[in-house]
């Protein structure tokens, strides 16, 4: 692939890289709090944030992993683009009043409002950092693929170049930096992903049925209908449905972004417009995915390697030549970098504003030394990417992200909805759901064919009647009842005064907003 690579190929990716680093180098001189650092002081406009939420959304799953997904499987490819579109209504009408009201940085500034700070915190830190390390593991085996396609360098350097320029965005420039390369992202997507659709149509008399029908008569007409070539049957479909739909609802570098915007009205604009961009962006993958199929072919997209993750480059070389090819490696390159600076972003939130401010200082770590603690922890989360990407490469990213969203779904939306909904939540509940949630949901993919089958290479025939094999390959449906249903069973055994008490006070602040704006997700029990 590296005599692909060409010199209008390299020049765009160094002339992103160059306007990020420029955007990286402004934001850091305006970045000299916590608030700027976590939530860009909440200067971001409805617009612009939801531009960096559909950059925010719009990973390497979206724009490699579903476009090679429906390229080797047709139609089956679109149950994950459905599956994350249907979230978004979820966190409109269901989570972002409470979250902008309550919490200031985390989602678990909203379950720890009226619980006990210091284990419910620590276990929500828990479930978001396994969140973020699986979406994580997607993104960086992605962009290592792609760097690698596109420079013929090692897969391995590839991934830590890309973990040398998150580590940059996030340690100097913090949320601003981050949601200006997010626009920037956003909008180099949409206009890739429009001409990309455009060229391919015009293949086809601009016409996608032509395009649909062009896959049929190649590869056989049930690519057109739905099957189980993408999930193992019925049950996995649903399950899969549902971590896509509520997982969207519970990840944290989402959840993270209504705190950068002024007021609830504006959080409520930037999710519609997100939504907007987001579901007009997945109409356009549904036609390259085809495209792809049609024109490169399965079989050229799988020998390029990357788990099938290559689709879409190589459609763009195969319409539009090596210029082209090169402005969507780069629009790649750039949706990847952005998801991994927010991703890091939100992991560095956990571990600075909840476990280190909030559990180990208990509320009183200084502005200073919150700054430091959350540049330590870009460092760590930075070197652990660069280490999991290492790891898992060639898996399929969008899969992966999948899993993300079965855990996030288990482990952090169950408390987050029972915390704002039901007076009887505990400390205790709170705690039980999330750790059930986020273990259950691992035990289950390591006992499923995910793990079994397609990263130890075990025989389904083999282990199919083991007692221990799970055959679904997405969790979301188990886990994610059980997590409910440990969270009411421990919660009604564990009655709780406080957590009683303080519930009205809570739905008051959650209609109304915070009397003292300053005290933002301080929590309303205070505790040594």
């Amino acid at each position: 692939m590296q005599s692909q690579s060409s010199n209008i190929s390299i020049a765009f990716f160094f002339a992103f890289m160059a306007l990020t680093l420029a955007i990286t180098y402004w934001a850091a001189k305006r970045t000299k709090t916590t608030e700027t650092f976590f939530a860009a002081g909440g200067e971001i406009t409805a617009w612009q944030n939801g531009w960096a939420l559909a950059g925010d959304f719009l990973s390497a799953a979206a724009l490699l992993g579903i476009a090679g997904i429906v390229t080797s499987n047709g139609f089956d490819g679109m149950v994950y683009s459905i599956g994350w579109l249907v979230g978004w209504p979820i966190i409109l009408f269901l989570i972002v009043e409470p979250l902008r009201n309550v919490g200031k940085f985390t989602f678990a500034d909203v379950v720890a409002y009226r619980l006990s700070q210091k284990p419910v915190r620590s276990a929500a830190a828990i479930g978001t950092l396994a969140v973020i390390s699986f979406y994580l593991i997607a993104q960086m085996v992605a962009t290592g693929a792609l760097i690698k396609l596109l420079f013929g360098i090692p897969y391995s350097w590839s991934v830590i170049i890309v973990g040398t320029a998150m580590l940059i965005y996030v340690l100097f420039g913090g949320m601003l930096a981050t949601t200006w390369v997010q626009v920037v992202k956003a909008a180099l997507l949409m206009a890739g992903g429009a001409f990309l659709c455009i060229l391919v149509l015009a293949q086809f008399q601009m016409n996608p049925v032509r395009l649909f029908a062009a896959a049929a008569e190649r590869y056989g007409a049930n690519v057109l209908q739905p099957g189980s070539r993408v999930v193992s049957g019925q049950w996995d479909a649903i399950s899969l449905g549902l971590g896509l739909m509520f997982g969207t609802a519970a990840m944290p570098h989402i959840l993270m972004r209504v705190y950068t915007v002024k007021d609830v009205k504006a959080a409520r604009l930037s999710i519609l417009y997100a939504t907007g961009l987001i579901g007009a962006f997945h109409l356009m993958v549904f036609v390259i995915g085809f495209g792809a199929m049609v024109i490169v072919g399965p079989q050229a997209v799988l020998k390029a390697g990357g788990g099938g993750n290559m689709a879409a480059p190589l459609l763009a070389q195969a319409v539009g030549g090596n210029a082209f090819f090169g402005f969507i490696c780069a629009v790649a390159f750039a949706t990847m970098l952005a998801v991994v600076a927010g991703l890091t972003l939100s992991g560095v939130a956990t571990l600075c504003h909840d476990l280190w401010t909030n559990v180990i200082r208990a509320g009183k770590a200084t502005e200073s030394e919150q700054l430091k603690v959350a540049r330590v922890a870009t460092i760590i989360i930075a070197v652990v990417a660069v280490v999991l990407g290492i790891l898992f490469e060639g898996q399929n990213v969008a899969f992966m992200a999948g899993l993300a969203f079965s855990v996030a779904c288990a482990a952090n939306f169950p408390s987050l909805v029972l915390a704002i909904s039901w007076k009887r939540f505990t400390t205790q509940g709170a705690v039980a759901s999330i750790l059930v949630g986020t273990v259950g949901s691992i035990v289950l993919i390591c006992l499923s064919p995910t793990i079994q089958v397609d990263v130890l290479g075990k025989s389904l025939a083999d282990i199919a009647g083991a007692w221990w094999f799970v055959p679904l390959k997405n969790p979301a449906i188990v886990a994610m009842p059980l997590s409910f249903a440990v969270a009411i069973a421990v919660s009604v055994a564990t009655p709780e005064m406080d957590a009683d008490r303080t519930f009205r006070e809570m739905q008051r602040r959650i209609l109304m907003g915070p009397s003292d704006p300053a005290r933002a997700g301080a929590g309303s029990r205070e505790e040594g």
